[in-house]
């Protein structure tokens, strides 16, 4: 395997364990806080969830999406149906299920599931519909499919810059001045994570005068380690063992649970190796890895699944996409936990600075796969 290495310094960065909590809506949404009555939905109202591979337990983006959901359901007192996808195979026949059992809005979790929403969703466009992750830009124009698909999208890179940059702060304090990173399918979702984490290791070197490592990916030649899929297999836990084998003592593992194959080899190795968590709180999602996950990078999934639910409910569904960002809140850095009181002096500080120039537009995370 080839380890990219790069010391390129672009400039973005911002926010600290003092992180704004998570939203999400193309114009921010709003989140039902009890203050006012959910919408009373139609009487044909059902909404419906699809998972990819992953499944409902993947402590990621499609728990997440199922959580946004039940809470949807809850508050509009109705039922909907959650299908879980346990391989490919099962997309576009669970789809069908749902469209047969008269689903009126229907959430695609992920990336994987773009063509079979695309498809489904041309077939039956009195259907609203709703996607994680992706454009459902399956001709790459630059435009959703289908006029009834909603894309549910975030640019994470802003959030993972900050990552990067505390990332870089800990290997510094260490004196190893390594870090690394790997991903599940090199799609733009995952590579976006990867791009904002290298981008804000530069921003720390550049502030620093710093000369930290980023091993597993490189920005410049969109090259970098990844394991194929989404599963935590042998696969993964090798790629993750060549990214420790490069003397990193941070590592970023993208793509829900293979997470789990980077903590296992943490575990084989011995070393004090910390990882940083994607799209929930990892630390708070799984009790197992939280004594060695510095921080993660995390995605409002649940609210924009429940915010697009309930406009849907009460007639309001707009194909619009939504567009997470650290200004929505729908990107944000989780708190550090009990590593806080262990990082460099000043850090938490900075990392909101960072966070107020990004959201101010003073400083432009460009990543090439960014929303």
């Amino acid at each position: 395997m080839t380890i990219s290495t790069t010391k390129k310094v672009l400039g973005v960065t911002g926010a600290a364990a003092l992180l704004v909590s998570l939203a999400g809506c193309a114009s921010a949404p709003e989140e039902n806080t009890g203050g006012s009555a959910a919408p009373e939905p139609a009487d044909d109202f059902k909404p419906c969830l699809i998972s990819d591979e992953g499944g409902w337990n993947d402590r990621s983006f499609n728990q997440a999406a199922k959580e946004g959901m039940d809470r949807a359901l809850e508050e509009l007192d109705i039922e909907g149906i959650e299908m879980e996808s346990t391989t490919p195979n099962d997309y576009a026949p669970n789809l069908e299920t749902l469209v047969s059992e008269g689903c009126s809005f229907i959430v695609s979790v992920g990336f994987n599931l773009s063509a079979a929403t695309v498809e489904s969703a041309l077939a039956n466009p009195e259907i609203d519909y709703a996607i994680i992750d992706d454009l459902a830009d399956n001709d790459f124009d630059g435009t959703t499919d289908a006029p009834n698909i909603k894309p549910l999208i975030f640019d994470t890179a802003e959030a993972a810059y900050l990552g990067g940059y505390a990332a870089a702060a800990w290997s510094e304090q260490n004196g190893v001045n390594k870090v690394g990173t790997f991903g599940g399918m090199q799609i733009p979702s995952v590579a976006v994570f990867m791009d904002g984490f290298q981008l804000g290791v530069d921003k720390y070197n550049e502030d620093k005068g710093a000369a930290v490592d980023v091993f597993g990916w490189d920005t410049a030649t969109q090259e970098g380690q990844f394991t194929g899929g989404f599963t935590a297999n042998d696969t993964a836990k090798q790629t993750a063992q060549a990214v420790l084998d490069q003397g990193v003592d941070v590592i970023l593992p993208v793509g829900g649970p293979i997470y789990q194959s980077a903590a296992a080899a943490i575990a084989d190795s011995g070393s004090d190796v910390l990882m940083i968590g994607v799209d929930k709180d990892l630390a708070v999602a799984d009790d197992t890895v939280t004594d060695i996950t510095l921080v993660s990078i995390m995605k409002a999934i649940d609210v924009a699944v429940y915010d697009a639910t309930l406009e849907a409910a009460a007639g309001d569904f707009d194909a619009t996409p939504y567009v997470g960002t650290l200004e929505n809140e729908g990107v944000k850095l989780s708190s550090f936990h009990d590593f806080e009181a262990d990082l460099p002096e000043g850090l938490v500080d900075e990392l909101a600075a960072l966070q107020e120039q990004i959201v101010a537009g003073d400083i432009v995370v460009e990543s090439p796969n960014s929303p």
